[in-house]
């Protein structure tokens, strides 16, 4: 058996961990940027190693996941694992302070995206929460990940992924998977992790699509200085 499934169950086992009958459940694979390994336009070397979560564009830098939840006011950290595998340099789970929600975010190794990408579709594929996000580079535009068909029985469950044109890029993969996109992207873009911290607003308290569209469209036109029309473009229609 190769070393990324062994990982990839303990990917999907983490996001049961902590969760109570009835909690709902989050897991987010964060890919670290990585100026070597990944098809990106290259960032400032101290943000682009991928063997660097702490200063990563996508996990430790001042708009990556760890750092945007760290501020928020909604978000608790609950536990902390360093290095809980050869491929994953953190995990971290959080509380929501309002809803009975739990959050598993991972920190994956930038050389390891395709195996991020791996344990994505797998948690997708099991059902094993809610809610299963993606945030990085778009890998699939370098190396293809297979996925199974499910059949159309499955039970609802619901993806969210952050990277450069993710649309069309994974649609035939959630379709495969019966998985419901509630936010994806139509163009080139930047993946920072305050897109999601407000989109899960949004969809914690059960709000459309389109409202976790605009919420992120919000966000973005903030952070990058554009309209809301601007970047409302940025992320597909889905209803």
């Amino acid at each position: 058996m190769k070393l990324w499934s062994i990982v990839i169950g303990l990917a999907v086992i983490a996001c049961d961990a902590d969760a109570s009958a009835g909690t709902t459940r989050i897991q987010v694979y964060v890919a670290l940027a990585d100026n070597v390994s990944q098809g990106i336009s290259p960032v400032p070397a101290k943000i682009g190693s991928g063997d660097d979560a702490e200063a990563n564009l996508y996990w430790g830098a001042s708009e990556g996941f760890k750092s945007i939840f760290a501020h928020s006011k909604s978000w608790q950290l609950e536990k902390t694992e360093a290095n809980p595998s050869a491929q994953i340099l953190d995990r971290r789970t959080y509380r929501h302070a309002v809803k009975d929600c739990t959050l598993v975010a991972e920190a994956w190794r930038g050389k390891n995206i395709h195996q991020c990408l791996e344990a994505f579709f797998t948690s997708l594929r099991d059902r094993k929460c809610d809610l299963t996000a993606f945030i990085g580079h778009n890998g699939l535009m370098d190396e293809p990940v297979a996925v199974s068909v499910l059949p159309a029985t499955a039970q609802p469950t619901d993806a969210i992924i952050l990277c450069c044109v993710s649309g069309s890029f994974f649609k035939p993969h959630l379709e495969a998977l019966k998985a419901r996109p509630v936010l994806t992207t139509e163009q080139l873009m930047y993946p920072g992790s305050f897109l999601l911290r407000d989109a899960l607003e949004v969809w914690l308290r059960k709000g459309s699509r389109s409202e976790i569209r605009m919420s992120a469209a919000r966000a973005y036109a903030a952070n990058q200085g554009i309209s809301v029309k601007a970047a409302a473009g940025v992320f597909s229609k889905l209803e």
